[in-house]
């Protein structure tokens, strides 16, 4: 762990605790920015606290060049630096009067929220000791109260004091808990994790939106597969997505080493080493759900294969009821939905033909072929096999690039047989076909010569031939785009090492 270098902290946020201060109150950075500072990670966003109000917060920047957001319940006042892109931590910096909180007699939000003069009075009210650090960089200052520090270097989650009194104002902070340890590679401490499973079933009391909100961050998390397996050992997944746990001890045999529930959760690991987008790793998390519920005795009762014909379809429509039961964005929804139904695509090279790769492609749709080529991979480590991408599967992709590229056609010109007749005023008919075919000929040799003023002027010349003159330029146009077409694809075949 690493300590806090002042010149780590982006600038605008130095003057902003600078600004305070030299109008006579207390400012820290405080939170999340300072565990992961400490952490020797980039902060997203800075939140800065002080024992100013918000109307004394508002009137220290008003007399800046800063425009200031104030329209928050809880008092936050906002501070835009116009002249930073909206993705640089210091574009907006949020400060926050220090806070108390009173009872929670929901479990999800505090009844009612005071200021405080008092900086130990708000660490006090936060969730976990990681996050309850606060640091004043010009004066190098940490306060502590909570050895937070400590725990960061002993990659621990604990709750700030008694963490079934945490637990109980927020149901949610069950979920954070995991979810931070699957994003820093952390371990809850042994009381706090009992806690977090005493407390488990006040998940109901929480909104589809928070719990979604969490789960996104723990599947795009790097430890997302411990994250999971600790959501199914401490009792939480029931009330996320109780889905998964029909996979539990749902063995597969055949190929698979593991049950539907350890296969899942293996494809979600091997995304999350490959890095993909957050919908593949959820596809990839998602793909098998349906299994449970289709598996049958592939020969009798005495049998100790299984099948599962339709789960990719049962999968799909699990995959899409999960989803709106968290209020997932519809956009996502059909990502995933369609990735789940579509991942048993046949991709046998020595049967499959290449109309049945495009249908496949119509199916998935261009934008998500190569995403679904992606969770096959997923698919495939998870059974337990060691290689990502055996033949069969390269050559699938050779076969879909070759799908998809562009055609080496007459369509590549920048003239077509509408310019010919209704701009250069020529007649339609068999020469027109033959002088586009010409004309393609000659752009493949030198593709600068397909603009639109080298091409009319050419196709004024050869209107000029004689048709028999004209059909052998154009037959041997034909015969250089088939040339050209064969050679792109054995590149493609070398590419794929296919």
């Amino acid at each position: 762990m690493n300590e806090v270098q002042k010149n780590s902290i982006p600038k605008e946020v130095i003057w902003t605790l600078n600004e305070l201060q030299n109008a006579g109150y207390e400012s820290y950075i405080v939170g999340g920015c300072v565990r992961d500072i400490y952490l020797a990670r980039v902060p997203h966003d800075y939140d800065v606290t002080t024992n100013a109000t918000p109307e004394q917060i508002i009137s220290v920047f008003e007399k800046t060049d800063r425009r200031v957001v104030y329209e928050n319940n809880f008092g936050t006042v906002g501070i835009i630096n116009k002249d930073l892109e909206k993705n640089h931590p210091g574009y907006e910096i949020e400060i926050t009067p220090y806070r108390t909180e009173g009872n929670y007699s929901d479990s999800r939000r505090p009844d009612d929220v005071s200021f405080s003069t008092d900086i130990h009075e708000d660490l006090m009210r936060r969730d976990f000791t990681i996050n309850a650090m606060a640091y004043d960089p010009i004066h190098n200052s940490l306060i502590d109260n909570y050895q937070g520090k400590e725990d960061l270097g002993n990659s621990v989650i604990r709750t700030v004091g008694n963490p079934d009194e945490r637990f109980s104002e927020d149901a949610l902070r069950i979920m954070r808990a995991i979810r931070f340890a699957s994003q820093l590679g952390f371990i809850c401490e042994t009381e706090t994790m009992t806690s977090i499973k005493k407390h488990a079933a006040s998940l109901a009391n929480i909104s589809a939106e928070r719990i979604r909100d969490e789960f996104i961050k723990l599947v795009d998390a790097p430890y997302a597969k411990d994250g999971m397996v600790h959501l199914h050992k401490l009792g939480l997944l029931e009330y996320i997505v109780p889905e998964l746990l029909e996979g539990v001890d749902c063995e597969q045999g055949g190929i698979h080493s593991f049950d539907v529930w350890t296969h899942n959760i293996k494809s979600l690991e091997h995304g999350t080493y490959k890095e993909y987008p957050f919908y593949v790793k959820l596809a990839a998390l998602f793909h098998d759900i349906g299994k449970p519920r289709t598996r049958r005795k592939a020969n009798g009762r005495g049998s100790k294969e299984w099948t599962f014909y339709g789960h990719e379809v049962v999968g799909a429509k699990m995959t899409k009821e999960i989803m709106r039961r968290l209020k997932f964005p519809n956009e996502t929804m059909d990502k995933v939905v369609k990735l789940v139904r579509y991942h048993m695509f046949f991709s046998d090279p020595d049967a499959i033909t290449l109309s049945a790769v495009r249908r496949m492609i119509k199916n998935v749709g261009k934008e998500l072929i190569w995403d679904l080529m992606d969770l096959r991979t997923c698919d495939r480590i998870g059974t337990g096999r060691p290689k990502e991408k055996p033949y069969r599967l390269r050559k699938y992709h050779a076969m879909i690039e070759e799908v998809m590229r562009d055609p080496i056609s007459v369509g590549m010109l920048k003239i077509n047989g509408d310019i010919m007749i209704g701009e250069m005023g020529l007649k339609p008919g068999p020469k027109m076909g033959w002088v586009l075919h010409a004309l393609l000929e000659e752009v493949l040799d030198d593709p600068t010569l397909n603009t639109r003023e080298y091409l009319e002027g050419r196709t004024r010349e050869l209107f000029e031939l004689e048709d028999h003159e004209l059909k052998k330029l154009g037959e041997a146009g034909k015969d250089k785009k088939d040339e050209e077409e064969f050679r792109a694809v054995k590149k493609l075949h070398r590419k794929h090492k296919v």
